[in-house]
């Protein structure tokens, strides 16, 4: 047997959703991480640090008896977000971040931002208490391409971010392009992104070759794979700028398996075996510690945890489960389409 011990990691981008999804998948996430990146873009969005109080509530009611786990929360950026009320949550402590969604990007995303200059002033606030911005990085407007949306955000929005506002901390999250690695690696500071567990192992051939597959559709898509091998090599190189952040959004299947489907990925319940599989093939098993356990917390100024968890690999695969049972339906897992032989113990 072979195993490895690492610090018990974080997950710094996931989804719990509300109601009976989030008590069907809280515990699949509570059960490995310590500490996750809660994401806001509920019907309605968590907008306020009241409504981040009430949900982070909720997220604590449905967490099983026998987990330890923090959930860390965020504010939804619209163009009415009060900068008082943002600075508020900041020094209560409730507030770890705040979401830019592009409107219109992704789901329940309708209510986000149009006009960078209409949010300015809270950014400038951000910028002032130390508080970070946590990015969706893509454009919407029709005729830029899926497939060239986050580069496009790169160069039309997020660096004329940067450049009004360079003390402002900001994470690109669910990086997903050799560009967004090659920016975030160009900066000098103030600047990192999370990476999530399926971009590291599909491609764009992944959703369309031999027919559709919703079950591997996510936003932002999947891209080609010079991207993909781009994404796995920031992660296993130990660079303190890039960590774990699984974007793990949890869909019901007739909302993904429809004529119009959802976007997004559930992989909390399988993540650290896949993240021990792919950091296995690149010779890199001795920075899984620094990917999944202790770059996240040093980029949000919070220490890494205590506990510490056991991956053990064994000869035969791990039988996860394909779906999980909830209250409201059932949720397809995410399928890395190789046999998982690393297990948390």
């Amino acid at each position: 047997m072979k195993t490895i011990s690492i610090r018990r990691p974080d997950d710094w981008h996931l989804h719990l959703r509300d109601g009976a999804v989030l008590a069907g998948v809280v515990g699949d996430s509570s059960r490995h991480f310590g500490r996750a990146i809660i994401m806001p873009n509920l019907v309605p969005p968590v907008v306020t640090t009241q409504d981040a109080k009430a949900y982070r509530d909720r997220i604590l009611a449905a967490v099983p008896a026998d987990h330890r786990f923090e959930p860390l929360m965020t504010l939804y950026l619209t163009e009415q977000t009060n900068a008082d009320d943002v600075e508020e949550g900041k020094r209560s402590g409730l507030i770890t971040a705040v979401k830019l969604y592009p409107a219109g990007a992704t789901t329940n995303s309708h209510g986000g931002v149009r006009d960078l200059d209409k949010v300015m002033p809270v950014l400038e606030r951000m910028a002032r208490i130390g508080l970070t911005l946590c990015v969706h990085g893509e454009v919407t407007t029709p005729e830029v391409d899926i497939f060239d949306r986050e580069a496009v955000f790169i160069e039309e929005k997020l660096d004329l971010i940067r450049r009004r506002l360079p003390e402002l901390r900001v994470t690109m999250e669910h990086v997903t392009t050799k560009e967004g690695i090659d920016y975030i690696l160009a900066a000098d500071r103030n600047l990192a992104g999370s990476i999530t567990t399926h971009h590291l192992i599909i491609n764009r051939n992944d959703i369309l070759v031999g027919g559709i597959r919703p079950h591997y559709f996510c936003l932002p898509v999947a891209k080609r794979e010079h991207h993909r091998q781009a994404l796995r090599k920031a992660a296993t190189s130990g660079d303190q700028r890039f960590f774990l952040g699984t974007d793990s959004a949890p869909h019901v299947d007739p909302l993904k398996e429809c004529a119009c489907g959802c976007a997004g990925i559930y992989t909390s319940i399988n993540t650290m075996s896949c993240l021990a599989h792919v950091f296995e093939e690149e010779n890199a098993l001795d920075r899984l510690e620094a990917f999944a356990s202790l770059n996240g917390p040093a980029w949000y100024g919070l220490p890494a945890n205590e506990e510490t968890i056991v991956l053990e690999k064994q000869p035969d695969p791990i039988v996860y489960p394909a779906k999980i049972d909830t209250d409201a339906g059932p949720i397809t897992v995410f399928d890395p389409k190789f046999p998982l032989h690393w297990a948390v113990r």
